[in-house]
C-alpha cells in the first residue's frame, strides 16, 4: 500500500498526523522535513525569554518520539528536490518515494528586508526552533537589540526581549504598531505601552543599511539617523513557501491554492498552514490551522469534509498591554468605531448595514473578548 506523505514537520504537519491515527491507525505514514522533526510550540518562541525557558525546554518531543507516537516513518534535515504530480513520487534524499496522498504543511518563510551595508547578511530571523536556538546564541552577553517591523511578531519580541532585560529598539514603516491589523488608536495605545517598559520606537521610518560596528552593529536609517545595537532581527512578516508547488504545476497564487477539502488543483495533493490559500484566504494564525488539520484528516481517512472557519481571534502576546484582534475581511467595506480609554481600546469594525465585522480590544478591554466573539460572523461557514 502506498503511504500517505506529509511535508513538514510543524503545526501543521503534525497536527494533521495526529488527527489522522484518530481515524485511521493502519494506512502508512511518511513525513518528510527539513529539520530535525522536534515538536515545540512556534507561538512560544516569541515569549520564551521573558518566561526564563531555554530553546531545548520548548521541545517536548524528538523525532523519534514522534516517529513512535504517529506510527509513522520520519525523515528529518530532508529537502524534496522534485515533485511529479502526475506519477505521485517524489524526490528526496536522491531517491524515489511514490505516494497515494501528499499533504503539503511546508509553512512560510521569513520576508528579508532589502538592507544594503556589510552585515546585511547577520540579521537574524525566527521562524522555527532552529533559528530561534541561534538567535538566543547570538543574544549571550549582550545588551541591545534592534528589531525591524513593528506587527504582530515584532511586538512579541520587542516585549519578550525587554521583559528579559535588554534593551529594545523598534524600527517599522507604521504610524504605530500592528497597523495593518488594528485601527492607529489601538496601536498608539501598545506603543505607549511598550514605551513604558522601555522600548524605543522609531515608526515611519525603515532600515536602509546595516553594518558591522565593532562587536555589534550600526544601523543607518532611512531618515539618516543612526542606532548602534548588539544584535538585529528582522519581523517583517512571512511569505507562503510555494516553489516546490509551483513547479510541479500546481496552482499558486498568494499561497498553494485549495478549495474547501484543502485540495489543490491536483486531486491527490492538499496543503494547509501557513503555505495554503484556503478559499482565497490566507491566515497564518494558529486556530485556522486546527480546523484545517480536523477536516482533513477525515478526508484523509476517506470522509470527504469541507473545512469550517468561526471566529477566530487573535491573541497578540504582549503582557504589558495585551491585544486581541480579528481583522475584517480585506475586501470588506465600513468603518471602525474606536473606544479610547485610560487603561485601554475598543474598536469595532461594521458594515454598511452595521453589522460586526472585526474587533480589536486592547489593555482592559481585552476582558470585554468574550462579549464581542459571540456578534462575529463566522468566516467560513
Amino acid at each position: 500500500m502506498k503511504p500517505i506523505v506529509i511535508l513538514g514537520s510543524g503545526l501543521a504537519g503534525y497536527t494533521v498526523a495526529r488527527e489522522l491515527r484518530k481515524l485511521d491507525t493502519h494506512t502508512p505514514l511518511h513525513i518528510i522535513t527539513a529539520d530535525d522533526g522536534r515538536f515545540y510550540s512556534k507561538p512560544m518562541l516569541s515569549n520564551a525569554l521573558g518566561k526564563g525557558m531555554r530553546p531545548e525546554q520548548l521541545a517536548s518531543a524528538d523525532s523519534a518520539k514522534m516517529a513512535a507516537d504517529l506510527n509513522a516513518t520520519l525523515w528529518t534535515d530532508t529537502r524534496v528536490t522534485a515533485m511529479d504530480a502526475n506519477a505521485h513520487t517524489l524526490i528526496a534524499r536522491g531517491e524515489t518515494v511514490e505516494y497515494a496522498k501528499l499533504v503539503l504543511a511546508l509553512g512560510a518563510e521569513p520576508v528579508r528586508p532589502p538592507l544594503q551595508g556589510n552585515a546585511a547578511a547577520e540579521v537574524c530571523s525566527v521562524n522555527d526552533l532552529m533559528d530561534y536556538t541561534r538567535f538566543r546564541r547570538a543574544l549571550e552577553g549582550k545588551k541591545r537589540v534592534a528589531v525591524i517591523g513593528g506587527g504582530l511578531i515584532g511586538c512579541e519580541f520587542a516585549n519578550d526581549l525587554r521583559a528579559a532585560g535588554f534593551l529594545v529598539d523598534v524600527i517599522s514603516p507604521g504610524k504605530a504598531p500592528l497597523d495593518r491589523l488594528i485601527p492607529e488608536q489601538a496601536g498608539h495605545a501598545l506603543e505607549k505601552a511598550l514605551a513604558n517598559l522601555g522600548v524605543t520606537w522609531h515608526l515611519g521610518n525603515t532600515v536602509k543599511a546595516v553594518d558591522k560596528r565593532d562587536s555589534g552593529y550600526r544601523l543607518t536609517l532611512a531618515d539618516a539617523a543612526v542606532i548602534e545595537v548588539d544584535v538585529v532581527l528582522s519581523a517583517v512578516g512571512l511569505r507562503p513557501r510555494t516553489e516546490l508547488a509551483r513547479d510541479a504545476g500546481l496552482e499558486v497564487n498568494r499561497g498553494i491554492v485549495v478549495d474547501r477539502q484543502l485540495r489543490t488543483s491536483h486531486p491527490d495533493i492538499y496543503a494547509l498552514g501557513d503555505c495554503a490559500e484556503v478559499a482565497g484566504l490566507v491566515l497564518p494564525f494558529v486556530m485556522p490551522l486546527m480546523n484545517c488539520a480536523r477536516a482533513l484528516a477525515k478526508t484523509l481517512a476517506g470522509e470527504p469534509t469541507p473545512v469550517s472557519y468561526p471566529a477566530m481571534p487573535v491573541l497578540v502576546k504582549t503582557p504589558a498591554h495585551p491585544v486581541v484582534v480579528s481583522p475584517p475581511p480585506l475586501s470588506g467595506t465600513g468603518q471602525w468605531e474606536v473606544e479610547v480609554r485610560e487603561d485601554g481600546v475598543r474598536a469595532l469594525f461594521y458594515d454598511a448595514a452595521h453589522t460586526l465585522r472585526g474587533m480589536a480590544l486592547t489593555g482592559s478591554a481585552v476582558a470585554e473578548k468574550t462579549v464581542w466573539i459571540k456578534e462575529l460572523p463566522v468566516v467560513l461557514a
